[in-house]
């Protein structure tokens, strides 16, 4: 279709906000061409073991960002894409974000960040909680508990089990272990929103991560006094999170005057609303029709895949009415870790001569399947799809002294994609189809990975026509905020790009992979619902020594401790 009048030679930015750093991509309104980009690094990464302001030990499972590398990329990478680009400003008419979900931070009314109070800047439960920050898995159970108990009508939305990386446990977290700071935050809001705000100096929510983070379901949130069950004076989460909710692809306002100076864009232009990384790549991918699965794939997997009817799904992540699209019902999975287990491997278990993917990759290509007689869990950061457990940890069986290192991480590749295969045969079970899997985010350039994602799933496999799907996905509905376009669908018809069918599964492998997929199931189900509780039992041992061995853990920080200069 054609864009609106006055939007041909238009240009929009798309600025995607991963762990690790961010993104920024200048696209051609009429046509999604790609004329720029640029990365800046989060100049605090990830502080998952120590607190960056006072060098103070972090406990297990917790991790924490700055707010403030979040305001550097749009400094730094908006302004680099402009100049890649060679695209006159003044023709950019609308600016969108993605971002990590869910990625939350405590925020005074008028969105200041608890942890850029000089009072608080040596509470950790002040900054922000990153997606991986899984160390509310406690307050997770009793929401779970409760919630059944009391049969919470919104429960079955989420597949029976609220994860610990939600809004809700980790705001029951910081009441329980800071109360202070619980009680100084006017705002509980997530990452993607804040930045929104933070560009046009509007407060919005949007109905993504309301719906699937925020327990927003059917027009409202949990009621006050099941809050109130939890804990007396979690009664009033709601009003921290209760923000104007605004529909994907519309304006959240104007950028602002101050925003304006940090990217190098007009004043004014159009803001969209914030969304989350993995359901804007759906639109980049032109998957926004029912059947076709999103897996994007990174240091984490998300699945996302619209659906006609809602229905309710074991261990999903949730469905939400327009979550990914309106007019659908959008639903999402995921996998904790999938890049991360693969690196992990290669950074601290490969030894010399295998300590990199592409001789690892190459060498695990030569195997038949099944040649290495090993089964792997992808549980290294916990089970977010289908167990909503991050306690559990990652397995490896049928080790013996002939085992080398391409074996083992041909399990660990091979394990991430019985993962998603269970997620698939969920939904499938559930009458939700998926028909096709579509792939996007950095690992699609691994081809034996791909194919063993074919093969494992029995499903074709196509691959994004972008290398950067989420920040294509926020240029897309950032054209939609700016008027260039009616609809996110109509966008991603001709902005997004996919090629489908590139990986189709081979008969032969797909027997094998049958049979060790069975035998996947069997332990997955063993340690994962309820046959032993070893790995549970491991990391309640390893969480009592590491608490003994730290004389100030961060959940008993109530005390601001005095910065080290």
């Amino acid at each position: 279709m054609d864009v609106s009048a006055g939007a041909a030679d238009s240009y929009v930015v798309g600025v995607d906000y991963g762990t690790l750093s961010g993104r920024a991509l200048v696209v051609r309104v009429d046509d999604g061409a790609e004329l720029g980009t640029a990365v800046h690094e989060y100049r605090h990464a990830v502080m998952d073991t120590v607190l960056a302001v006072d060098g103070r030990a972090l406990p297990a499972d917790w991790a924490l960002q700055d707010p403030e590398d979040y305001r550097d990329v749009l400094r730094h990478a908006v302004p680099a894409a402009l100049a890649a680009s060679g695209v006159d400003p003044a023709r950019v008419i609308g600016i969108g974000i993605d971002f990590t979900a869910c990625t939350v931070l405590p925020t005074l009314a008028d969105g200041t960040p608890l942890c850029e109070l000089p009072e608080l800047r040596t509470r950790p439960h002040a900054w922000v909680k990153l997606w991986k920050h899984h160390a509310a898995q406690r307050q997770a159970d009793r929401i779970n508990a409760l919630a059944h108990e009391r049969g919470e009508p919104w429960i079955g939305r989420y597949g029976g089990k609220i994860s610990a990386e939600w809004q809700y446990a980790k705001g029951l977290q910081l009441l329980e272990e800071d109360p202070e700071v619980y009680h100084r935050a006017d705002r509980w809001i997530e990452a993607a929103d804040w930045i929104v705000w933070q560009l046009c100096g509007v407060e919005t929510r949007n109905v993504c991560t309301a719906g699937y983070k925020g327990i927003h379901q059917d027009g409202r949130y949990p009621s006050r006094e099941y809050l109130a069950a939890l804990h007396p004076d979690f009664a009033d989460f709601v009003t921290k999170l209760d923000g104007p909710l605004a529909p994907l692809g519309s304006r959240a306002g104007g950028l602002t005057a101050q925003a304006a100076a940090w990217t190098g864009l007009p004043e004014g232009i159009a803001v969209a609303v914030g969304n989350v990384d993995a359901h804007v790549t759906a639109a980049a991918a032109q998957a926004l029709e029912p059947g076709r699965l999103v897996a994007i794939m990174g240091t984490s997997t998300c699945h996302v895949v619209n659906g006609a009817e809602v229905a309710e799904v074991a261990g999903m992540c949730g469905v939400v009415d327009g979550g990914i699209s309106a007019g659908s019902w959008g639903y999402e999975a995921g996998q904790s870790g999938v890049g991360d287990i693969f690196g992990w491997y290669v950074q601290h278990a490969a030894p010399a001569g295998y300590a990199s993917h592409e001789a690892l990759t190459a060498a695990a290509a030569a195997q038949p399947v099944g040649a290495h007689g090993l089964v792997a869990l992808d549980w290294w950061n916990g089970n977010r799809s289908l167990l909503v457990n991050h306690d559990l940890s990652g397995v490896l069986v049928g080790l013996t002294l002939a085992t080398r290192p391409p074996d083992v991480y041909r399990a660990l590749l091979e394990s991430t994609a019985y993962g998603t295969r269970m997620i698939i045969e969920a939904f499938a079970e559930a009458g939700v189809p998926v028909d096709e899997l579509i792939v996007a985010g950095g690992l699609t350039g691994n081809t034996l990975l791909m194919q063993i994602y074919a093969d494992v799933t029995q499903r074709p496999l196509g691959i994004i026509g972008s290398t950067q799907g989420p920040a294509l996905g926020s240029a897309i509905h950032a054209a939609v905020a700016a008027g260039a376009y009616p609809d996110v669908p109509a966008a991603s018809t001709v902005m997004g790009r996919v090629d489908r069918d590139v990986y189709r599964p081979d008969p032969e492998r797909a027997r094998a992979y049958d049979a060790l997929y069975a035998e996947y199931r069997r332990l997955h189900d063993h340690f994962g619902r309820g046959g032993d509780d070893l790995l549970l039992r491991l990391r309640a041992i390893r969480n009592a020594a590491r608490r003994a061995a730290d004389p100030n853990p961060a959940e008993q920080a109530a005390v601001p401790l005095e910065v080290v200069a």
